[in-house]
Order: structure tokens, then C-alpha cells, then sequence
């Protein structure tokens, strides 16, 4: 099939339903919240009409539920929300890392706390989203600032959840998601087509049958022809619950491990380095708009600066953040949340670097803001 080609006038939530429904996507259930209303209008109304199926559901809880029950039967799914839907998702996102379950969520960010402002953008669930899980295990998270990138992440998200057996987080904000812009169709990614990988057949299928703890262990849906045992609870390889034994230890340091192995290819981060330069914006998500426009200023005023744009949040992205540091003296760091949350996220990343954060809320960062800090 040939690529799309031509220019599209549209919004970050709109590419991402259409990734979405390119990856082959073909359950969704979710509640209206504003500002990720789109993708639940847009996956509504499209989805029937390709075999698929929409859910309506009553609350937040019931959508992932109902998300991840498709994806225990083999059908690849999504749900959106933002901040107050995200904390009732939780329990059931839990779940989903726990029981191996493949699942996308996009979470459009809005000012908060609690009930916060519904229509105003914010950066500020770094930390709630990403430490949503008891046990604080690490999960994909892929951060898009651009229409056309909340269309690349989307596929990427579907690829990896489907390839990792987890859930996944494409993690947007009001601005990235509701602003219309235009889209270059013809410079859009592929979907990869990238499936679970499924049983074979045979003796001795065990839910959870991987080798050694990075491996993903093949995938057989619930009601099928074997036997799928699946618990939220501590459990062996065969799915049974147990703990403190020595094989269902193994199996949560799987958890982790499978995400660990993939850390270097996973982690996307976007560099426009200029040879010499000592100083770095590293920004994400709606903030390195601004940062863009900030670093071609501080060029066109003489200054050796470099540009990184995180995709990949979470697992932080170390060996490509590495290879953009490399001669990096200074780095800029502007969000919109008040406490710096990714920058506190990158620790040790950031060692031995002059670091200036550059934060605000109820307001997106100007690039005048980071010209500042970069003077």
C-alpha cells in the first residue's frame, strides 16, 4: 500500500486516534473527559465502521476493565483520558502490568490538582502517572509535542505493548492535543504490524513461560484452546498465586526486567546539537515547542546551543540521553509544573551538569522565559 501524501489540518488527539486505528486498534472503551474527549469521539464513530468495537463505559474503571478483558481474548486496545480519569484507571492499570496484558492509554494532561482547570494545560502529571504503580515498576511512557508526533508515539506505543506484553502511557497535554496544525502525510511513519508473540502449540503452555527474566513469554488469549490462569495477585509462571517462592520473585523481577533490556532501543530522544556546543534545552511534550523556538533565537544571536527533544520518558532514556550530553556543560530544563518533575526523574542523568529549570504553571513557558535561562 501506497503511503499517505498530501497536508492535513488537524489537532494531536485526532492523530492519535488515526494511529491508533492504523496499528490496528479494534477495541476501545472510555469516558468523555476534557481535553482527551477527541479520541473518544473519533475511535466512537470510526471504529464499527472497520469491525472494531466502542464502548461507551460508564466510568474511567469500567474502560480499562473492559480495555483490558479485549486484550486478554488477543484484540489490541485503547483508552483516553486525563489526570481525574487516570487516578480510578490505577488499580485496573496495575493490573494490566501484573497480569502481562497489553494496553494503550493516552493520558491528555490538564491543569490540577483534583478537578483542577479542564480546559488549561499543564505538565504536571510526570510523577503521577509514571509512579502509578505499587512496586514503582517502570513502564513505556512516550511523551508527543507535535500532531505529527502523538501519531508516531501512538504506533510506537501499540508496537511496544503488543512486543512487551504491557501497557503502555502516550502521554500528551492540552495544547499538543487540542491545537490544529498542520500534518505532512507523506512524512508520517508506517504502522509496523507488530503482534504479540503467540504459543506455539503444544505441552506445557504456562501463562507466564518465559526462559530467562528480559524474555516476554509468548501470548494464548483467555478462552481459547489452553488453559490461561490470570491473577492480579503475586503468581508463578503457570499463573498460579503464590509468594515468597523463590519462582515468584523471579517473576516480578521479570517485570522489570523485560522493560530494562529494551531501555537503549525504546528510548527516542529527538537531538539538533551543533558541533561545539556546551550548552543543551532538553524539553518534552508542549514545552519544547517553545524550546524550538527559543534555541533558533539563541542561534541567530550567536550562541552554540543544542536542542533535545525526550520522546521516550520512561524507561529515561540513558544511552540516547548519554550520547546527547557528551561535551554538555549546561543544560536548560523548562516544564510546565511548578517542582520540576521529569528533571527530578533524570537524577543521575544529570550529575555533575549546571542545570536550570525553567517552570511555570497555569501557562505554557515562553520561549523568552528560556532565552533568559540561557543567558
Amino acid at each position: 500500500m501506497n503511503p499517505p501524501t498530501g497536508r492535513l489540518l488537524t489537532t494531536g488527539n485526532a492523530m492519535s486516534a488515526k494511529a491508533a486505528l492504523d496499528a490496528g486498534c479494534r477495541f476501545f472503551a472510555g469516558y468523555p473527559i476534557t481535553p482527551a474527549s477527541q479520541i473518544f469521539g473519533a475511535m466512537t464513530a470510526t471504529l464499527p465502521s472497520m469491525g472494531g468495537l466502542a464502548v461507551s463505559a460508564p466510568d474511567e474503571i469500567s474502560a480499562l476493565a473492559l480495555c483490558i478483558g479485549a486484550s486478554l481474548r488477543g484484540v489490541p486496545s485503547m483508552t483516553a483520558t486525563s489526570g481525574p480519569g487516570w487516578c480510578l484507571m490505577v488499580e485496573c492499570f496495575g493490573y494490566a502490568l501484573m497480569t502481562e496484558t497489553p494496553v494503550v492509554v493516552a493520558v491528555v494532561q490538564r491543569l490540577g490538582p483534583s478537578t483542577g482547570a479542564a480546559t488549561q494545560g499543564a505538565q504536571g502529571d510526570i510523577a503521577l502517572v509514571s509512579g502509578a504503580t505499587s512496586g514503582a515498576y517502570t513502564f513505556p511512557i512516550f511523551a508527543p509535542s507535535t500532531a505529527a508526533e502523538c501519531y508516531a508515539d501512538t504506533l510506537r506505543a501499540f508496537e511496544w505493548a503488543e512486543r512487551l506484553r504491557t501497557p503502555v502511557v502516550v502521554l500528551s497535554d492540552k495544547e499538543v492535543a487540542s491545537t490544529a496544525e498542520v500534518v505532512e502525510l507523506g512524512g508520517l511513519p508506517q504502522a509496523s504490524g507488530a503482534v504479540r508473540t503467540a504459543w506455539g502449540g503444544g505441552e506445557g503452555f504456562r501463562t507466564y513461560g518465559w526462559e530467562q527474566e528480559a524474555d516476554v513469554p509468548p501470548f494464548a488469549p483467555v478462552g481459547g484452546e489452553q488453559v490461561v490462569t490470570v491473577t492480579g495477585s503475586a503468581h508463578d509462571r503457570a499463573g498460579l498465586l503464590k509468594k515468597n517462592d523463590p519462582e515468584t520473585l523471579a517473576n516480578l523481577r521479570h517485570l522489570q526486567a523485560k522493560i530494562d533490556a529494551v531501555e537503549a532501543e525504546i528510548g527516542l530522544v529527538d537531538t539538533d546539537i551543533p558541533e561545539g556546543a556546551d550548552t543543551l534545552v532538553l524539553s518534552y511534550g508542549v514545552s519544547a515547542r517553545a524550546s524550538r523556538d527559543a534555541v533558533a533565537q539563541a542561534r541567530r544571536e550567536g550562541m552554540r546551543v543544542g536542542f533535545a527533544n525526550v520522546r521516550t520518558l520512561f524507561p529515561v532514556p540513558r544511552t540516547a540521553l548519554g550520547h546527547a550530553l557528551r561535551g554538555i556543560d549546561t543544560v536548560v530544563l523548562p516544564e510546565e509544573n511548578h517542582s520540576g518533575q521529569y528533571r527530578q526523574a533524570l537524577g543521575d542523568v544529570l550529575a555533575c551538569i549546571d542545570v536550570r529549570p525553567v517552570n511555570r504553571i497555569g501557562a505554557a513557558i515562553k520561549p523568552s522565559e528560556i532565552l533568559d535561562a540561557l543567558r
